[in-house]
């Protein structure tokens, strides 16, 4: 049964090996067999004539998943330079019988695959390297087989032969190679090929993996067989072709053959000629478009390079090592920084292949090509950000799909900060379409038969689940998003009845600004949002009158910090409900006085309530100053006086800027500082670091020059009014008029 012999013709391969598939494709215009044989799941049969469809192009996998459970999938890839692809078109090109014949799916996705016991499972090609004398297993198989060419090539088959030999050694040293699965699957390929020779005798040939061969060779009964086969679980699967790409490829996963350099591979299978010139070309052509200089010379010197290097090492033709190393010295200067390009984009690369629309796919699947396909939105292998208009309707229907595609697990894109601007019309999105998104999408297809109902169902379900308010108002918000109205009175039930039964202030106050921005961006959208506006304006009136008492209760740092960030939080949302809501601003700034007066609440409150109503223009410099001297006095311990610095001046919210022009305030700070006894002042350092450490270089040193000047030296004295150098005693109106008309223009004011 070997190559050479009567009988089948067994082809052992490396799966993604373009050397193993020109080999492979000379071999069957050789033998010219009656039926091809493929490792891989027999219920990919009924799909391969899709193989030869125009709106089939490769890298694509077969994606087997149990119909009760997408998420139990396996996918088996397949790229232009597999064996199995090869032998699948040769087949397909010649109306050649052509099936598969690894275990079935069905076998495979009903139980996990098993646990070794303590043996690893070997590595047939660095057993072989190593043998060879070789260190890097990819070495010696691009030496070997990679670097090969058919042309001239007296007895094809002799490759197969050779290298069945050497697998039929390691088999005898290692039996299984801690791959006892191996064993059942080895099982079923001998039946299918039973089942090929009472049809087409032994004129029939088997693609698959090398280490399988000497199996495959094995005289077996066909009741030793029946027994590894009897009694495995099964479950019903179903099966598709999807869309792969070359970073995918390069992990281990499928066939279980990841390779580092799918993007090389490919151009060594595609290269009729000359491969390394080919590809030095490919790579100044890249980095030209980078607006790198590289010439024609560069080209040529690398080739020289390379073509040296291979010969130093004692290499038939230069690899990928030597050509990397080609370039980064005569293309690169010697930077890793190009070279870091030339590898993501040419070694691994971005293609991403197409499957025919007469693919079998779940009805939300379709439903997502077609809005794919009216929005203009291709799915692409390569990250790309989108900018996105909601003031424009092609724009906003983009972002609704992406959003109810987050909903839904289906994380094609995902939200960044914009580069052009923010504001509420503007959204940005990086892209990428990665294969495992297909399994998400059939996963989600027990939600709906399209994406805004499947969203829809899936929200409805998650705000019944839900058993927090904080998840239900970030719900609303990701409702609101997506443009699900359908959704939002489930969603709203559940957020009125969370919040009518919670009394945790902290809680209520971290669901607010949820509901603030659920609101805000409701109305960018042209969502009816009232109701959600009625829920937040209560939720709002149980925090003012729950919060000073919380502030009062006794806090240590930590629940002081947190209660800190819900300020903040609560007086964003305030701003953003006060127009839906008159009165609201002038209870929340009424609840900010009661914990800046009151000497229980900690000083990093206080600080905080003082800032924020300084910040409103509710509480004038000179209330200000006489509340940071009453925080600072002698009578103050230090660590609440370094608290209330913290909460008034810190947290990157230009507290710097403040001390920088409002003089008063920095010298109360400064003479604060210099009264604190030395013991007292190690505690509070670090606080004081943490404050004005995260202020800008430039204010940093504006602070630094006007603590240094001592009264009288441009530095006035506390409490004498005057204005600090550089700065005029009061407001120069033909200055000031200057700059009007460009601020109104900013302002939008009339």
């Amino acid at each position: 049964m070997s190559p050479g012999a009567a009988g089948p013709l067994l082809l052992g391969v490396r799966h993604h090996g373009p050397g193993s598939a020109r080999a492979v494709r000379a071999a069957l215009d050789h033998a010219q067999p009656r039926a091809v044989l493929i490792e891989g799941p027999p219920e990919g049969d009924a799909l391969l004539g899709l193989a030869a469809e125009p709106g089939m192009r490769p890298p694509v996998a077969l994606l087997a998943h149990a119909a009760d459970d997408p998420a139990r999938a396996a996918f088996w890839p397949l790229a232009a330079f597999s064996p199995e692809w090869v032998a699948l078109r040769w087949a397909q090109a010649r109306q050649v019988p052509v099936r598969f014949i690894d275990l079935p799916a069905a076998h495979t996705l009903a139980a996990p695959e098993e646990e070794e016991q303590g043996l690893l499972p070997v590595d047939p090609l660095a057993a072989l390297a190593e043998s060879a004398g070789y260190e890097d297993a990819e070495q010696w198989w691009e030496d070997v087989v990679e670097h090969r060419t058919t042309a001239g090539t007296r007895d094809p088959l002799a490759p197969f032969e050779a290298l069945a030999e050497a697998m039929g050694a390691l088999r005898e040293t290692y039996g299984d190679g801690g791959r006892p699965r191996d064993l059942v699957r080895e099982a079923h390929m001998r039946q299918r090929m039973r089942a090929a020779r009472r049809e087409f005798g032994e004129d029939y040939a088997v693609v698959c993996g090398a280490w399988h061969v000497p199996a495959l060779r094995a005289k077996a009964t066909v009741a030793a067989d029946r027994a590894l086969l009897a009694g495995l679980p099964r479950t019903r699967v179903e099966t598709t072709w999807v869309p792969w790409n070359h970073r995918r490829l390069a992990r281990a996963g499928g066939y279980g053959a990841g390779i580092s350099s799918p993007g090389w591979y490919a151009h060594l299978f595609a290269s009729p000629d000359r491969p390394v010139e080919r590809w030095l070309t490919k790579v100044a052509g890249l980095l030209r478009e980078e607006d790198r200089q590289v010439s024609p010379a560069h080209v040529i010197e690398a080739v020289r390079l390379a073509e040296t290097l291979a010969a130093v090492r004692g290499r038939p033709v230069p690899g990928l090592s030597e050509t990397l190393e080609a370039v980064r010295a005569v293309m690169c200067d010697g930077s890793g920084i190009p070279l870091a390009l030339v590898e993501d984009r040419l070694v691994v690369g971005d293609l991403l292949g197409e499957v025919p629309e007469a693919a079998p796919a779940v009805p939300l699947q379709r439903d997502l090509s077609r809005r794919q396909r009216s929005l203009r939105l291709k799915a692409e292998a390569r990250e790309r950000e989108l900018e996105l208009d909601l003031r424009k309707d092609t724009d906003a229907a983009k972002s609704l799909l992406l959003h109810r595609l987050r909903m839904l697990g289906v994380d094609w894109g995902v939200p960044t900060a914009s580069r052009s601007g923010t504001g509420t019309f503007r959204e940005t999105w990086r892209l990428r379409w990665e294969p495992e998104l297909s399994v998400r999408v059939a996963e989600a297809g027990v939600w709906g038969t399209t994406v805004p109902g499947a969203a829809t169902a899936w929200a409805e379900a998650e705000a019944a689940r839900a058993g927090e308010l904080g998840e239900v108002t970030a719900l609303a918000e990701r409702c609101l998003l997506a443009g699900l109205s359908q959704a939002l009175p489930a969603v709203l039930r559940a957020l009125a009845d969370l919040a009518a039964l919670d009394t945790d202030v902290a809680r209520l106050a971290r669901a607010l600004p949820a509901l603030a921005r659920s609101l805000r961006y409701g109305d960018v959208r042209g969502t009816d949002s009232a109701a959600l506006a009625s829920v937040a304006a209560g939720l709002a009136e149980r925090i003012c009158v729950a919060l000073p008492p919380a502030c009062a209760a006794g806090l240590d740092a930590d629940a002081a910090a947190e209660l800190r960030g819900h300020l903040d939080g609560v007086h964003g949302a305030v701003a953003l409900l006060a127009d839906a809501e008159g009165g609201l601003r002038e209870r929340w700034s009424a609840v900010l006085r009661k914990l800046a007066g009151r000497e229980t609440v900690p000083g990093l409150i206080r600080g905080r309530a003082v800032r924020l109503l300084l910040d409103d223009g509710r509480l004038g410099p000179g209330e200000t100053a006489r509340l940071m001297g009453l925080a600072l006095s002698p009578a103050a311990s230090p660590a609440d006086a370094a608290g209330w610095i913290e909460g008034f001046a810190g947290g990157g919210s230009g507290g710097g800027i403040l001390l920088v022009h409002d003089e008063r305030l920095l010298d109360l700070v400064d003479t604060w500082l210099v009264s604190v006894p030395e013991t007292a002042f190690i505690d509070v350092l670090p606080l004081l670091r943490r404050t004005f450490g995260a202020y800008e270089a430039g204010v940093k040193r504006t602070l630094g020059e006007l603590a240094r000047r001592p009264p009288g030296h441009g530095r006035p004295p506390a409490g004498a009014g005057a204005a600090p150098e550089g700065f005029g005693p009061s407001l120069d109106p033909a200055r000031a008029s200057a700059a009007e008309e460009v601020a109104r223009l900013l302002l939008g004011a009339a």
